[in-house]
């Protein structure tokens, strides 16, 4: 396992060596070694999660006038790369727990101008992945999973992200995973995995035969980044069990908090991303914003998070609004977890959410 004076080393090593514009040694390594922890053919390293399900669409061949099916409970950063292929997201509401998408409303929003379904595993949750795969291979449509927060969660005994066409993934600080910011896909088909090489440089080496060539992007991942991910990777199941325990710690020290619920969380299977709960206090926006100015990072109160139908800038794209996600963001304490928050802080988060629940009332 890598230390953090060796990966300071091997730091000094790299950086002795630049600038070399045309070196790809650490990014080629940690390719493989991404594809091989995960099972899969094919690893492409880029800049960011973003970039990853940019890179993926358009390996996809999802262009303008295309639809892509999307959760509306989730981040702008999981549409955003949908409106920068130049398609439509078409947004899905959510079951009344969060938990899945409403395949009611998934059925109601086909069209035959969709391409794809991009489902998003906010929090590290990955839903029932099988039965969405049924659903689109009915449909002809491939799934690219937004699996940026859930790099160790698994659907039955494949790790989230390697059932589908192209799963994606982020290296931001934050992540399970991470390297500073940075991303990447895996894929088993071979075709795809070219045309991602080639858009994430600029169009070298050339797409497959049968792509229309285009102006690419430079999504490429630095060296230095990618030294520091291979460092991860190494101590990944670590990491991840570091994760899923602050998750636990969190939950057992809020059981019986009143009107903060720890919600259910689906055993191994769920890589404890963040802490979730579900809060039934007046107000619960509210005190998840308050809880923030305490000092307890949350999607709510700190990010201000909304289903993305409800975003300003992509209103224009919301068919009919999708009223489950609204509710359960609305009543949903995600608290944010990172690798520097030890027994100790994560016991100060508890101790802020207890006093304050229970002195909450109504505010005007």
């Amino acid at each position: 396992m890598t230390t953090a004076l060796t990966l300071a080393e091997d730091l000094q090593r790299l950086l002795a060596t630049m600038p070399h514009p045309t070196a790809s040694a650490q990014v080629t390594a940690l390719e493989s070694e991404l594809a091989d922890r995960f099972g899969v053919r094919h690893a492409i390293a880029v800049s960011s999660g973003t970039a990853a399900l940019h890179t993926a669409l358009v390996a996809l061949g999802v262009g303008p006038g295309d639809e892509v099916l999307v959760p509306a409970l989730t981040v702008i950063m999981s549409v955003a790369p949908i409106i920068h292929a130049g398609a439509r997201p078409v947004f899905v509401d959510c079951t009344p727990d969060g938990t899945d998408v409403d395949y009611t409303d998934l059925t109601a929003k086909l069209t035959p101008a969709v391409k794809a379904v991009l489902p998003v595993h906010l929090w590290g949750r990955t839903g029932d992945l099988p039965r969405l795969r049924r659903w689109a291979d009915e449909h002809g449509l491939p799934v690219v999973e937004d699996a940026c927060q859930a790099q160790g969660s698994h659907t039955g005994d494949r790790p989230a992200g390697t059932g589908s066409m192209i799963g994606c993934f982020s290296l931001k600080d934050g992540k399970v995973l991470w390297c500073g910011e940075g991303g990447y896909l895996l894929t088993d088909h071979d075709r795809y995995a070219a045309a991602a090489r080639s858009y994430r440089s600029h169009g070298l080496p050339p797409p497959p035969p049968g792509y229309r060539r285009q102006v690419a992007h430079n999504y490429r991942l630095a060296e230095p980044l990618a030294l520091i991910a291979r460092a991860n990777l190494t101590r990944f199941d670590a990491l991840l069990a570091r994760r899923q325990q602050q998750a636990a710690l969190l939950r057992d020290l809020l059981t019986g908090t009143p009107g903060v619920q720890p919600a259910d969380a689906p055993g191994h299977l769920w890589n404890g991303y963040s802490f979730l709960a579900e809060v039934s206090v007046p107000q619960p926006r509210a005190f998840c914003e308050h809880l923030a100015g305490l000092g307890v990072p949350n999607s709510v109160g700190t990010f201000h998070l909304v289903p993305a139908d409800r975003r300003p800038e992509l209103a224009s794209s919301a068919v009919s609004p999708c009223g489950n996600a609204a509710a359960v963001l609305d009543r949903t304490l995600a608290v944010i977890l990172t690798d520097h928050d030890d027994d100790h802080r994560i016991a100060g988060y508890a101790h802020t959410i207890t006093r304050e629940a229970r002195a909450w009332c109504p505010r005007d």
